[in-house]
């Protein structure tokens, strides 16, 4: 009986390791996805923009504050731009925001959202460019 309800209390646990309702990508399946004509979303803010650059063809659209607080322009022209079955991809610096966005994005009912890991840096780092604008 103990351990049946090890096997319980494990596979419980193990729940909560679920992979996420979106899909991560590195730089590479990041350019396929690009080169599909998959619309990337830099959701960091002006500041950082101009900081780094950003991917060619980003369309940047700020998700959240310095302070944390939710763009009230982001929502209505994201759903404006981008439809609950279409494919899309979002970036930011690390993937915090991404992944925190991808989530709300898929609890909304968007099917086909992608995540970029290590966001710009590593895009950089890889020697790949980025245009200042």
């Amino acid at each position: 009986m103990l351990r049946l309800l090890g096997v319980v209390l494990l596979a419980t646990g193990l729940g909560g390791c679920a992979e996420p309702p979106y899909t991560r990508v590195d730089n590479a399946e990041l350019k396929t996805l690009l080169a599909q004509g998959v619309p990337l979303y830099d959701i960091r803010r002006p500041d950082e923009w101009r900081a780094t650059g950003v991917v060619e063809g980003s369309r940047k659209l700020t998700y959240v504050d310095a302070g944390g607080r939710v763009n009230p322009e982001f929502a209505p022209r994201f759903a404006a731009e981008v439809g609950k079955n279409d494919p899309v991809v979002l970036i930011c610096r690390t993937g915090n925001r991404t992944d925190k966005l991808a989530r709300e994005l898929a609890d909304k009912g968007y099917t086909q959202v992608y995540t970029v890991r290590n966001g710009v840096p590593r895009w950089v780092s890889e020697g790949n460019s980025v245009v200042r604008n």
